[in-house]
């Protein structure tokens, strides 16, 4: 019995949508994972950060990364986050408006990264720090599209080219470990490294002993896409930094129930494939028809 190639194709995308559909039903009650209980971050204060750029310097060096020449060949200039660069300090200025800005991974609680990959590349570890898995990585950049904070960055002019992320300096040795070397160097503490309840009662008491230095009395990350580790004080709206405006939903939801539905089971990837494996067959047979008549 003959297939046409339209009624095969018709019959191929209402399996692999009904699969898909299937899959994300159950799926959309999905829980996202829990706050660890050692979960640890950074709280970073526009208001003392000099722009110094000593944490970028000091990440480098912590994380092996070679310095971004690209402005005159000789000083360190970065000018965002990069396959070379994972932790940025930047300059708003926009009268009556002036901060400098940390820019890194914000080690969601409840990360799009790691909902959005559907192999497990990236996973959250010790500390509740976000890591990146270079042998199970299949480079599909989910991960990128997937944050709302644009901070994976992939190595487009590499050969074998890898995600690149703070991941909270976890291949320090010894009791640095986890330890982020962008913490340690800055002369004012701009930016500290503690347990997250410790930060964010560092943050209030910060907001409560100062009334008027911060443009909003909140701190960013506490609730923001469900919460984050890296969290932030500001004298100038945090939209001005970069920061986007999100809700308390929890911003790996979505991802999850939509990549882990789809692949459930590996439902509508085997139809895909089996439609693959028809369309391949039919062709074969064709050009068997061809050769019997010359």
């Amino acid at each position: 019995m003959k297939v046409r190639r339209r009624t095969f194709l018709k019959l191929g995308a209402v399996a692999a949508g009904s699969a898909t559909v299937a899959a994300v039903k159950p799926a959309l009650a999905s829980k996202g994972p829990e706050l660890p209980a050692d979960a640890r971050g950074m709280l970073y204060d526009t208001t003392r950060c000099i722009g110094c750029k000593a944490c970028v310097v000091a990440c480098r060096e912590a994380n092996n990364l070679e310095p971004d020449t690209h402005l005159d060949g000789i000083h360190d200039a970065p000018i965002a986050l990069d396959g070379g660069t994972k932790n940025i300090i930047k300059l708003y200025k926009e009268p009556p408006y002036r901060s400098f800005m940390k820019q890194q991974c914000m080690h969601c609680v409840d990360p799009a990264c790691v909902s959005a990959c559907m192999i497990g590349a990236f996973q959250k570890r010790e500390y509740g720090a976000i890591t990146w898995d270079g042998d199970l990585c299949i480079g599909c950049r989910y991960c990128q599209i997937a944050c709302p904070f644009e901070i994976p960055k992939y190595e487009w002019f590499e050969a074998n080219p890898k995600i690149v992320k703070c991941e909270l300096c976890k291949d320090r040795p010894g009791d640095k470990k986890f330890v982020p070397a962008c913490c340690e160097v800055c002369p004012r503490e701009a930016v500290i490294w503690g347990t997250r309840d410790e930060l964010l009662e560092e943050a209030k008491s910060r907001i409560r002993d100062n009334p008027g230095r911060y443009f909003e009395d909140r701190i960013y990350g506490e609730t923001e896409g469900g919460g984050t580790q890296v969290l932030y004080l500001s004298h100038v709206p945090f939209g001005k930094l970069g920061l986007p405006d999100l809700d308390d939903q929890p911003i790996g939801a979505l991802p999850r129930d939509l990549q882990h539905g789809i692949y459930k089971g590996f439902i509508a990837p085997t139809v895909l494939y089996a439609a693959l494996g028809v369309t391949m067959l039919r062709n074969r047979g064709k050009q068997g028809e061809e050769d019997d008549h010359e």
